[in-house]
């Protein structure tokens, strides 16, 4: 495949805006070269858009819970909790059945688990959601494996049998997907490695189209080294450039997508840290560069920042008008004060979901530009990068 870039797309930029394209056509009689182009359809792309705009919905974002068991044990581990099943049930429960949530969110991020739990009075995660007006979603990867030929990079697996777990996913109330896949500037990135990050996102997003679900596109750019934010962006820019390449090549329709992206910053090693404005004014400019308007949503990834700092960045995204629905998707941005006031003990339930309503709350406000960080408690302040992982 030749590199991706917008060079390659026909001067109207229609194929980059998610059409096929068929080059080289002569009518009869004609010296002229003719250009048509289709447009991509299928019996879920009215739905796609739909539940889309329903997840890119004013003043709300998406609340990430599809750690893999293996992640979860982690955090139940940071509370000394053994990494059980009853325990994994009880903390998402905690979660999915916190009244008035669907005020904040308007989406929510499983693992295949929790897809298929239920309440401990036998009523579906998934009906918890829709009570509030939040929409089911999946993780679909099945996780990062070395790339070979790479410098020591990353390719995400998956797209096997990912069209059967797809329909049967649609089947048990799941409406979104989400794909995870990463990019390290210290270790290039190479450009097979960008590569592979753009082409199977790609496919994966057109997989689960063909079966119902709205694709969260998340190529994470890592936060790992010491860069500065210059060099984040130039790599953003052209993760991204190719990224839509693949997505046009593989007729994905762009407004039946999310977008998941890192913000961007420097390094997490870098020697000067960025204000939110400074985040906030190249992250707009890379999206404003690389994102067609047609997209309809942008949910962040919090990135290992504190929960203020992730709020803080989001706010300040949002103090003029946007092309796209800019907001959040966070893990242990909405979470990591939950988790250490409830510490596993039921007579902290109800304090516990107060603090993951403040947490949404607030970016709830970010999202719609009004967000102040005064009053923010000490412990949502504090860092919680994670080399390798970031979300």
């Amino acid at each position: 495949m030749a590199s991706a870039s917008f060079v390659k797309l026909n001067a109207a930029s229609s194929s980059w805006m998610g059409q096929k394209s068929s080059l080289g056509k002569r009518s009869p009689g004609s010296s002229t070269c003719r250009v048509s182009f289709s447009t991509r359809a299928s019996s879920y792309t009215d739905e796609l858009v739909q539940t889309a705009k329903s997840i890119a919905s004013p003043g709300r974002g998406i609340l990430a819970i599809d750690e893999s068991n293996a992640t979860c044990g982690k955090r139940l581990a940071s509370i000394s909790l053994d990494n059980t099943e009853t325990n994994r049930q009880a903390y998402r429960q905690l979660l999915l059945t916190t009244p008035g949530l669907g005020e904040y969110i308007s989406g929510a991020i499983f693992f295949e688990e929790t897809l298929y739990q239920s309440t401990t009075d036998g009523k579906k995660f998934v009906d918890c959601l829709r009570d509030e007006n939040i929409v089911p979603g999946i993780k679909v990867d099945k996780g990062l494996v070395p790339l070979p030929g790479s410098n020591n990079e990353s390719w995400c697996q998956g797209l096997d049998g990912l069209a059967s777990r797809s329909a049967e996913y649609y089947k048990q109330g799941a409406r979104f997907a989400k794909w995870r896949t990463v990019v390290s500037i210290p270790c290039g990135p190479s450009d097979l490695a960008i590569k592979e990050a753009a082409w199977g996102l790609a496919r994966y997003a057109a997989i689960s189209q063909d079966n119902g679900l709205v694709p969260i596109v998340e190529p994470e750019i890592l936060l790992d080294g010491d860069h500065p934010i210059d060099r984040t962006l130039e790599v953003a820019e052209k993760v991204w450039a190719e990224v839509f390449y693949y997505l046009a090549e593989n007729n994905v329709v762009f407004e039946g997508i999310l977008l998941k992206p890192s913000m961007v910053t420097p390094g997490a090693e870098h020697k000067e840290k960025a204000s939110p404005d400074t985040v906030a004014k190249y992250t707009l400019k890379m999206l404003k560069r690389r994102v067609p308007p047609a997209v309809p949503g942008i949910m962040f990834l919090s990135g290992g920042q504190s929960e203020a700092e992730a709020t803080l960045n989001l706010n300040a995204m949002n103090q003029s008008p946007n092309p796209w629905h800019v907001s959040f998707s966070y893990a242990r941005a909405l979470q990591n004060t939950v988790l250490k006031t409830w510490q596993g003990r039921p007579e902290n339930v109800e304090a516990a979901q107060k603090s993951l309503l403040v947490r949404a709350k607030a970016n709830s406000l970010a999202q719609l530009g009004r967000y102040s960080a005064e009053g923010e408690s000490e412990e949502a302040k504090k860092g919680m990068f994670v080399k390798g992982y970031t979300y």
